[in-house]
């Protein structure tokens, strides 16, 4: 009977100077197995979060990363993907919303508040659910407290970060549902925990100043607000993005010899988002097959979206094309791997 063998390293023998000792697990691939899959840990729903596509982008690191460095983290999809599949185990997540950041650092290095804090705005909207979500959102904005922040990101519609001129979170309640349930909000919430904790510096500053203090044994991965598929006209997130001086920063890395990705624009049909980076750059483009948007699935329309990845100069260098065509990627499995479906 075909099995399929992992190597789970998590183990330390104290009678062998406290070692790593190696277990083999073997799962037999029978019915039993086909109730489990592999799961990445994601607290922090977030609109034009690269989670889904994170293992096509994974594709193109480099073999040794000194730290990965996210400007624009979001909800760090990318870091966490990269800590599971052990691309790197030192991390800097960045991103101008500071609310975010601070939930981000709960999440890792005080999970067990976060947990305790969710369960508890969740529960308390119960048989009043629109008018606790304003709320909520009402004392968001006035404390900026990430604890809400976690519970709105969970509940609005679409997951979408939108603030108003004055800087307010104005997204609306999602009617339809209550939020993740604090359950399985917790079991994500220890597992990037367990992934991150004694990996990350947080910091919440203009991406300009995060990726001047990139080295080039590091990799920079650049996901600017509203510049791919998800972008979405007519609102406003918190970083104004000039294009004109994303581009000048794109040549100060190309200066320094620093690795980067881009994911910055995309094509949905004939429909194209975002505005070309110049040819100086000599960045090396590539699509990636995103599938059906919701969109397009809620109009009953089969389009496929293809988001456009874009590898400089000195990334290309470190990386061998050919070979990433031929291979796949293979995490060891942690505690968290393994969900039962049933």
């Amino acid at each position: 009977m075909p099995q399929t063998i992992f190597r789970y390293p998590q183990l330390t023998d104290k009678r062998n100077n406290n070692k790593v000792i190696e277990t083999i697990i073997s799962f037999v691939a029978n019915e039993e197995l086909k109730n489990y899959k592999m799961k990445i840990p994601h607290p922090i729903p977030y609109q034009g979060s690269k989670r889904n596509l994170a293992n096509d982008i994974l594709r193109y690191f480099p073999e040794s990363i000194d730290r990965f460095i996210e400007p624009f983290a979001g909800s760090a999809a990318m870091t966490i993907a990269a800590s599971f599949y052990y691309k790197a185990d030192k991390f800097i997540i960045n991103d101008i919303n500071k609310p975010l950041i601070d939930l981000l650092e709960n999440i890792v290095n005080r999970p067990e508040i976060v947990v305790k804090n969710y369960y508890d705005i969740w529960s308390g909207q119960i048989g009043n659910e629109e008018e606790y979500y304003y709320q909520v959102r009402q004392e968001f904005n006035k404390t900026q407290n990430p604890n809400h922040l976690l519970f709105l990101l969970a509940k609005c519609v679409k997951a979408a970060v939108r603030y108003n001129s004055n800087g307010e979170f104005n997204q609306s309640p999602d009617k339809r549902r209550k939020g993740r349930r604090p359950e399985n909000m917790r079991d994500d919430i220890l597992g990037v925990s367990n992934l991150l904790k004694g990996k990350v510096e947080f910091q919440s500053k203009d991406y300009v100043e995060i990726i001047n203090s990139a080295k080039t044994d590091d990799l920079v991965y650049l996901d600017p607000p509203y510049q791919g598929t998800a972008k979405n006209g007519g609102f406003r997130y918190l970083e104004t993005l000039s294009y004109d001086n994303f581009v000048i920063s794109l040549h100060e890395l190309n200066k320094k010899n620093i690795s980067y990705i881009i994911s910055y624009d995309g094509r949905t049909g004939d429909k194209t988002y975002g505005e070309n980076l110049p040819e100086k750059l000599e960045l090396t483009k590539i699509e990636i097959n995103a599938g059906r948007s919701s969109i397009a699935t809620l109009h009953n329309r089969n389009e496929i979206t293809y988001e456009a990845l874009y590898l400089s100069k000195s990334l290309c260098n470190r990386i061998d094309m050919k070979r990433l065509n031929q291979t796949a990627l293979v995490n060891t499995p942690t505690l968290f791997d393994f969900v039962n479906e049933k």
